[in-house]
């Protein structure tokens, strides 16, 4: 019988993704997806609770990361065929795209804001101290995780190769917008994969990803379909409420931990303990046993989306009602509503809130679990990381100088939400009437 030569993944959005066991990089990129670090992110979901909004919204961290990789490589392979120069770079560019979600935690972002950590973190602790991929890239190339973290500090001294990874047009905003508009249903993020790709150059004079001035147009589309994914599908409504329930609920379980009044496994326990301080960033990347961070890298690695899920099955009969009810209601998807009050001033959403405190309590509720306040972003296009840069027949021009429409997405913008559940929705569409 002839040896496996090849490793296929059939990816809903890119096709067949083909690695060859007889190219060196590709072998080292199945032997780093066999790891059991990468095969954890299996278990995390691409966009947290979104499901619950938008119910295909079940992909996961690893498909996306295979799609990051898939992307990277035709990036970089079309590239490189016109500058071989940039040819030893490739295992840094498609290992760090294959990687760059390695320290993702349950829930993705959603659970770096309720566990206070940061999965930019992890990943580079992850590289220097999990022994099945420290050991891949060591025995490739010794100096291997050095060069990835360099990407992700953006300090690697070839520009190119960390903005194909992390950057304004990177292939991991390239492949989470066509992935996460195509299982949620949104037409927002379709985009031109295809003509981005084809406009993708090397300057070899500044050692930049830049764009052909002919692949504009795409590029506009792109920044455009990234504004609405932003307005409509990562921050809906009804994805901020779902959100505030799961924080709610690991903050009533982390609240009864400490009074010893929590029913959870060492897993749960040691995430809840260390969730109200976080994690300590810090800007070196060589990271080992002496770093400080309150959470083992075991420990961090034990946790998943199935790993909480379960607990939160379970507490939906604490005899804690608080718990109880947060947990049932997020199990059976009885979410609490957000209402947009972006319009109100200040003191009067905080007037609005006061009242909603007070109706909560009249009907039984403990209010600050119940309501709030919660603030939606987006940045919009901005120059970080050197921005996007287009070839023209004068030099380089960042896109914002040249294209008026991208100039009206660098104006970042945020929207107020108010938290409530169904039960005092009458009062408070009687108060938002009288207010008019």
């Amino acid at each position: 019988m002839l040896p496996n030569t090849e490793r296929i993944y059939h990816d809903p959005l890119h096709g067949a993704i083909a690695l060859s066991n007889g190219d060196p990089t590709e072998a080292l990129l199945i032997r780093l997806i066999d790891t059991p670090a990468f095969q954890r992110l299996r278990r995390i979901r691409q966009l947290g609770p979104a499901s619950l909004t938008f119910h295909g919204a079940e992909s996961s961290r690893f498909t996306h990361s295979l799609g990051v990789m898939a992307i990277a490589r035709r990036a970089f392979d079309r590239i490189a065929a016109s500058y071989p120069q940039l040819c030893p770079y490739r295992p840094v560019v498609l290992c760090a795209a294959l990687l760059h979600d390695l320290g993702h935690g349950p829930f993705s972002h959603t659970g770096e804001e309720i566990f206070g950590n940061n999965h930019e973190y992890w990943t580079r602790r992850i590289l220097q101290e999990h022994a099945p991929i420290r050991e891949a890239l060591d025995s490739f190339q010794p100096d291997l995780p050095e060069q990835i973290i360099q990407v992700y500090l953006k300090k690697h001294p070839i520009p190119l190769v960390w903005q194909l990874v992390s950057s304004q047009l990177d292939c991991d905003r390239l492949d989470y917008l066509m992935r996460d508009s195509y299982f949620t249903g949104a037409s927002y993020g379709k985009i031109d994969l295809d003509r981005i790709l084809m406009a993708l150059r090397y300057d070899p004079v500044s050692q930049q990803l830049v764009v052909a001035l002919k692949g504009m147009a795409a590029i506009e589309h792109y920044l455009i379909v990234r504004y609405f994914m932003y307005a409509q599908v990562y921050n809906h409504p009804k994805n901020i409420a779902a959100s505030w329930i799961l924080e709610k609920a690991m903050e009533r379980a982390r609240q009864l931990l400490q009074m010893g009044q929590l029913e959870a496994d060492n897993t749960v326990t040691a995430w809840l303990t260390v969730a109200a301080g976080g994690i300590r960033e810090t800007t070196s990347w060589n990271f080992g046993p002496s770093a400080e961070t309150p959470l083992s890298l075991n420990r961090y690695l034990a946790a998943d989306d199935g790993v909480f899920i379960y607990h939160i099955q379970r507490w939906q009969n604490s005899s804690d009602p608080v718990l109880a009810d947060l947990c049932r209601r997020f199990i059976d998807r009885d979410l609490l509503k957000a209402v947009d009050v972006t319009h109100l001033a200040e003191k009067e959403q905080t007037i609005l809130l006061q009242k909603t405190h007070y109706w909560l309590a009249a009907a039984g509720f403990d209010a600050p679990y119940y309501t709030g306040l919660r603030i939606s972003f987006s940045r919009g296009y901005t120059l970080y990381q050197k921005g996007i840069k287009l070839q023209t027949n004068t030099g380089l021009e960042e896109i914002s100088n040249l294209s008026s429409l991208v100039r009206t997405l660098t104006n970042p913008y945020q929207r107020t939400w108010l938290i409530y559940p169904h039960e005092v929705e009458a009062e408070l569409m009687l108060a938002e009437k009288e207010s008019r």
